[in-house]
């Protein structure tokens, strides 16, 4: 990544906020999309102090036109970008009938459509060139759906169906520009700070949960090596996706028992804060962490498993051998 110019939207806080920390200190030139001026302003001081450059352009994912003056300007200010990742996102803690149309339809712009319009630009900018990376932030709900979130599950299920298409439209044309998706757990962010919350509990990850750290290393990993469809990212990513591809129906019955209170916490009520129409960290730096990091762990073994493929099936292979030999011994 050093010396490379790379756009993260959704940068001022959260996973984006932990991206680009680890950008900065491998030298990355970073391009900081998002809206709110306080934690935009955090986020740069964070890439400085890492050792990388940072150039902060505030823009509304959900609006193609303010991510493409962004790019354009990102692009002037720092140079032709090699890496775009996409991050933004916001949330709604509600039953679907409790979401008014106009919040479920803003939801879906930015976590949706934020999406689209930053892989749109990219694209753009980096085909006539025949290279670059594109990045989607995704998570295990993009193929497990749970209840209270229906906006945000509609919307990844969305973003890895969007992302498949193109990229086999990439590989038909063997352009040189590459498209990955990176499969979150669940992490302790301020999503659940600002998340627009109507139940009576402050909402909280499902556990286990990640520190965004965790995330972070797996997405810069992803944009090194973009070449892979898709990663996953922590034990419990893992074991929902095969979950629900073995057994769908009794993971449905299973959520419905047990999914809105392991999302609920019973210490406190919800904040009142939203950023669903406005930014939430204007005045306020939330940073990267939420509320949650006794809870939370620092590092996942399936993340280094996924990442060394090739080591891990060789020392597979190798016990095998060695398991071989001593069985023809006796």
């Amino acid at each position: 990544m050093r010396g490379k110019v790379v756009v993260v939207t959704g940068a001022s806080g959260g996973v984006g906020r932990a991206v680009v920390r680890q950008l900065g200190a491998e030298g990355a030139k970073v391009a900081l999309v998002a809206r709110g001026e306080a934690g935009l302003a955090g986020a740069a001081v964070d890439v400085g102090a890492e050792g990388g450059t940072a150039k902060v352009f505030a823009a509304d994912v959900s609006d193609y036109d303010q991510v493409r003056a962004a790019a354009q300007q990102a692009e002037a200010e720092l140079g032709p970008i090699d890496v775009w990742i996409n991050i933004a996102f916001t949330t709604v803690f509600a039953p679907f009938l409790q979401i008014t149309p106009e919040e479920y339809e803003r939801e879906t712009k930015v976590t949706y459509l934020g999406y689209v319009w930053g892989t749109r630009v990219a694209l753009e900018l980096m085909k006539p060139r025949d290279k670059g990376a594109i990045v989607q932030a995704g998570s295990a709900l993009a193929y497990r759906s749970i209840p209270l979130q229906s906006a945000y599950c509609g919307a990844k299920h969305a973003i890895s169906g969007f992302t498949e298409s193109v990229r086999t439209e990439l590989l038909a044309e063997d352009s040189g520009v590459k498209i990955t998706m990176v499969q979150l757990p669940a992490l302790n962010t301020p999503q659940f700070d600002w998340g627009l919350n109507r139940m009576r509990r402050h909402a909280q990850p499902v556990p286990p949960i990640y520190q965004p750290e965790v995330a972070a290393r797996a997405i810069v990993h992803a944009a090194e090596h973009p070449e892979r469809k898709e990663y996953w990212v922590g034990g419990m990513t893992a074991a929902t996706i095969m979950g629900q591809r073995a057994v769908p129906a009794l993971l449905d019955r299973y959520l419905a028992r047990t999914g809105v209170k392991s999302q609920l916490t019973t210490e406190k009520a919800p904040t009142g804060v939203s950023n669903l129409w406005e930014p939430a960290d204007e005045d306020k730096d939330y940073g990267a962490h939420g509320g949650f990091d006794r809870r939370s762990h620092g590092r996942s073994a399936q993340l280094w498993m996924s990442q060394h493929r090739g080591l891990v099936a060789a020392a597979a292979l190798g016990a095998a051998a060695v398991a071989g030999i001593g069985l023809r011994r006796r």
